[in-house]
């Protein structure tokens, strides 16, 4: 690592501008659509310091909270009687915690708020493992192998693939996967936050695609088997309802998100300032070729691997698997997959153990702690706006606000009174609206489909295409959401980089991405599902006859 910004080096390649973007010599063109990124970027911007404005909201929330409570705003919960979370009298209303309990609540639940705050935990301990793998130079001489044989724009597509494929290991793909992408377009000559952009595009803004099943697919099915059965008691919805479309949508959202990254965001973001950046993600000898020590030291990490991949295989393949779910043997859900967190830490002390062992950079356990230590005093940012936005969740999520908006929201699009093919466009939508709000796809699911899997059943839609259409809505607009639970340690990644990035930069770099998938997911989906009339899963229907 160097202090001094690798770009000083002539013939360095950061300090040519990327082929796809502005070239020095004079002002680069700016379509109608770049300064409209532009505009968005510049009002973001206005905005103070992502950590002041979750204060700010977090603050803003108990005084909004107070004025629905006083102005007695309440929808009827359409979840079914007895269902969780349900009370006696079927009403969700506004709470406000303005009052003696309220306050109370805040002050007690402080503490709880922030260590509880899911993404917090995922990431501390994956950084443990990903610090060794960093400080053994086992992430750098990886990435080097990579980029120093690849054509420039396979990379991209690359990443954003790789970054919808992560979906099924969960956590990986935001805690490794868009901090390494960042890394290896710096390697590339390429502007790092590019890189991220496209990862996080990939695993975020296309998180529903994947060609495997993975945690969320049982979860989501399940809520709608659940909704499903208002209207018909013995309906059944299988983990793999969405498979079939899903899977295509794989290669759709990797193409769509790597011709954005190529074609808008690196051509607006330009060439890359090193002069911003921390001085601890530069590394001079990030082109270096690799000696021969480091090749063997892959070497043995990749025989680490294989070593890491066979218990992984024994805790869960075998029916005796230890992993699988104790009661019913599944292998989806199971403790495999809701604690893959701890094969993330493992299968990075494993590999940076193994390969610093062979280079000579960890010789004992004295430099293994010292690289998760010093991981971990990188996430200091990051720590202090996760305190303050996960008070401004959990305060959201106590005042009902969300599900209220949500519950009014299915409600205006049954009242349109829209029966075709064309509801499903508003439907998308209005998912990706209350997506803004409600981050997580299995809470907003559980508050939503109630109302518009009956609704659509009725109508005559399958509840395997409604659910398919619901993911396209949900996915698209995390990577614009600061309500997204890892949006935060995005932006923290992020920062390392430029460290006078702010939120509207982020937004305005992403933005790209959540238009053009809105736009191109749905109009996949009618050609799918109406166009060529394929099922959107095995054995899954497209229309569904009540009574029937």
């Amino acid at each position: 690592m160097t202090q001094t910004p690798p770009d000083s080096a002539p013939n360095s390649p950061r300090n040519s501008a990327p082929a796809s973007g502005p070239q020095p010599g004079g002002p680069a063109r700016r379509n109608a659509f770049t300064r409209f990124l532009d505009g968005v970027e510049w009002l973001g911007n206005l905005l103070p310091h992502p950590v002041t404005l979750f204060a700010i909201l977090a603050v803003g929330m108990i005084f909004l909270s107070a004025l629905f409570a006083w102005l007695g705003v309440a929808v009827e919960d359409p979840r079914p009687v007895g269902a969780a979370g349900r009370d006696a009298d079927g009403v969700i209303e506004a709470v406000s915690l303005l009052t003696g309990d309220g306050i109370r609540r805040i002050f007690t639940g402080l503490t709880g708020n922030f260590t509880s705050f899911a993404p917090l935990g995922v990431v501390l301990v994956a950084m443990l493992g990903v610090g060794v793998a960093e400080r053994s130079g086992l992430l750098s001489a990886g990435v080097r192998a990579i980029v120093l044989s690849a054509p420039r724009h396979v990379v991209t597509f690359a990443i954003v693939f790789a970054g919808v494929v992560s979906n099924t290991a969960s956590e990986i793909g935001y805690v490794v996967l868009i901090p390494l992408a960042g890394a290896v377009f710096y390697s590339l000559g390429r502007h790092p936050l590019a890189g991220m952009a496209a990862a996080f595009a990939g695993v975020s803004g296309g998180y529903s695609a994947n060609l495997l099943i993975g945690t969320i697919d049982p979860l989501l099915a399940g809520i709608t088997e659940e909704a499903a059965r208002l209207i018909d008691p013995s309906y059944t919805v299988d983990p793999t309802a969405s498979y079939f479309f899903m899977a295509a949508s794989t290669f759709l959202i990797t193409i769509v998100g790597s011709l954005i990254t190529i074609y808008i965001v690196e051509p607006k973001l330009g060439p890359y300032d090193s002069s911003r950046a921390d001085p601890a993600v530069l590394d001079d000898n990030s082109m270096k070729p690799l000696e021969p020590i480091e090749r063997k030291g892959l070497r043995m990490a990749g025989l680490a691997m294989l070593g890491v991949f066979a218990l992984m295989a024994l805790t869960i393949l075998p029916e005796w698997g230890i992993l699988r779910d104790p009661e019913t043997g599944d292998q989806i859900r199971s403790p495999f997959f809701t604690g893959f967190v701890t094969w993330i830490l493992l299968f990075f002390v494993v590999l940076g153990i193994a390969y610093g062992r062979t280079v000579g950079t960890m010789r004992n356990d004295r430099d293994v702690i010292d690289s998760m230590a010093s991981a971990i005093s990188t996430l200091g940012l990051y720590i202090v706006l996760v305190f303050f936005a996960a008070q401004f969740v959990a305060f959201f999520n106590w005042s009902n606000i969300g599900a209220i908006t949500a519950i009014a929201g299915a409600q205006f699009l049954q009242d349109t009174g829209m029966t075709g093919p064309a509801l499903f466009i508003l439907f998308i939508l209005m998912c990706c609206f209350v997506n803004l709000m409600l981050g997580s796809a299995s809470a907003q699911w559980a508050v939503t489909a109630p109302i518009f899997v009956p609704m659509l059943m009725l109508i005559g839609y399958s509840p395997e295409v409604i659910q398919t259409a619901y993911r396209i809505g949900d996915s698209t607009t995390n990577i614009i959401t600061p309500m997204m639970s890892y949006f935060g340690l995005i932006l923290a990644w992020a920062t390392r980089y430029d460290k006078n990035l702010g939120i509207g930069t982020m937004i305005a770099m992403m933005l790209p991405y959540t238009m053009f998938f809105i736009v191109l997911w749905t109009a996949f989906f009618f050609l799918w599902v109406f166009g060529l009339g394929l099922p959107v899963g095995p054995g899954t229907p497209t229309f569904y006859t009540p009574g029937g």
